[in-house]
Parts: structure tokens; C-alpha cells; sequence
């Protein structure tokens, strides 16, 4: 699904690389986590195949498609689930909905119906009439992964999709993002929760300082790893416990 070749990013004034010289390919239908410490790449590498970003060498294909060639098919076939929330505060969460569905080309009763049953499924139907600045954290997670998904997009990115929920919210998006996934979708997903990507992954690669340190299934990584009992363990082997603060 997605081949990765050299791909490099280096931000103007920057000293160094946020991605060097990356190689990588995922499989049709996986789960895919990427893992790091804070500046370690995740964030840029997804920008990037998301084509939100121009590397600055290399390249990459997503389903045989590149940006160079295939730029405006490549972006109907992803959805993209930003850190931030990329919602309008002061419309209702269907207005929200109705707008970034309209984006994608979906429009009247087939919209509307895409709209009522993922609301339904992440439990937000009885707030569909309700403004956004008025949700709560798990809400405005909910409605941000439903705003991505109702083009049904091939490919997935997740940038930390549950940080700062509560832990029911947590489960309802885990359990969506499966069910997207046994549906066809293949999922890139990066967070700093270990234990739920350990849980969520089929693979994981662990990045640092914009380069690929180890990857491969979850449960062969913690094995391989002398005195290893989680996926935490192997991580704070490889990337060292230093603090990764940056402003």
C-alpha cells in the first residue's frame, strides 16, 4: 500500500534532518504504528504522505499513485486525522460534518445518512445539534475521526487520535478504527500510549531523530529484546530514558 524510498525532510534553517534517507513499505489492510520520542519525525513523515509537506528527496507511492503524478487521486484515497482538532468551534457537529463531507464530493440524503450512522456508532447522535466549543475532549476526538472517514478513504493517518480522552472515549474510537480496518482501510497510526499501540498494531516501527531505528511485529520485538516484558520496555531501550522536551 504504501512504498517508501530515501525520503528525506530538512526544514529551512534547520541544523538537521527531521527525516534521512527513510525506507519503508506497509501492507494493503495493516495497522501501522509509528513510535518516537517527541521530534522524532512521526509527525513530518505523515505530513509528507499525507501530501501536506514536500520532501526534500526521495520518494514515495501510496497504492502505485505518487504526488508528482497522481496528486489530486492520491488525496481521495486518504484521510487524515490531525493532533489538533480540525474543527469549526462555533458550528453543531452535523454542520461540521456536512461541510468537510461536501469536501469530498458527498451531498444530500447520501451525506446526511454517511453523517447520522457514524454519529450513532461513536454515540454523539443526541449532540448532533450541538456546537463544538461546548464538547468535551473525548467528543471533539470523535467528531474529528468521523470528518476523516466519511469518504471512506483507503488509507488512514492517525496522528495521536486519542490523546487526552477518557478511557471510554478511548475504546470507542479503538474499536471504530478496527472496524475501519476489517473493512479494508489500511491505518497509520502514531502515539505515545505504548500499551495501546501494542494492543492496536499489527506492525510498529520505532523512529528516531528521523530515521528507523527497529521495526516489525510488537510481540517479536519484545521478545527479542533482552529483559523486555511490553513494547515500553523496547522502547525506552532503544531511544534511552533522556528527556525529549523541545520548544
Amino acid at each position: 500500500m504504501i512504498e517508501i524510498h530515501q525520503l528525506s525532510k530538512k526544514y529551512k534553517g534547520a541544523e538537521g534532518f527531521s527525516v534521512e534517507n527513510l525506507d519503508l513499505r506497509v501492507e494493503d489492510q495493516e495497522i501501522f504504528g509509528l513510535l518516537g520520542p517527541n521530534g522524532a519525525g512521526k509527525t513530518t513523515l505523515i505530513s509528507i504522505l499525507s501530501s501536506l509537506l514536500r520532501p526534500t528527496s526521495g520518494s514515495f507511492s501510496i497504492n502505485g499513485l505518487t504526488f508528482q503524478e497522481n496528486k489530486n487521486e492520491l488525496k481521495q484515497l486518504i484521510g487524515i486525522v490531525p493532533q489538533e482538532y480540525a474543527l469549526y468551534p462555533t458550528l453543531t457537529a452535523f454542520e461540521n460534518l456536512s461541510y468537510f463531507g461536501s469536501m469530498y464530493g458527498l451531498q444530500g440524503n447520501a451525506l446526511r445518512s454517511l453523517i447520522g450512522e457514524h454519529l450513532e456508532i461513536l454515540g454523539l447522535t443526541r449532540f448532533a445539534n450541538k456546537r463544538l466549543s461546548t464538547f468535551s475532549g473525548g467528543m471533539k476526538r470523535r467528531v474529528n475521526l468521523i470528518a476523516s472517514i466519511l469518504h471512506s478513504p483507503k488509507i488512514l493517518f492517525l496522528d495521536e487520535p486519542t490523546v487526552g480522552v477518557d478511557v471510554q472515549s478511548k475504546n470507542v474510537i479503538i474499536d471504530h478504527l478496527k472496524q475501519l480496518n476489517k473493512e479494508g482501510a489500511t491505518i497509520i497510526y502514531t502515539s505515545h500510549h505504548l500499551n495501546e499501540a501494542e494492543n492496536f498494531c499489527s506492525r510498529v516501527a520505532i523512529i528516531d531523530k528521523g530515521k528507523i531505528i527497529t521495526k516489525g511485529v510488537p510481540a517479536d520485538l519484545v521478545s527479542a529484546q533482552e529483559n523486555a516484558y511490553n513494547l515500553e520496555d523496547v522502547f525506552l531501550t532503544i531511544t534511552g530514558k533522556a528527556l525529549r522536551d523541545h520548544a
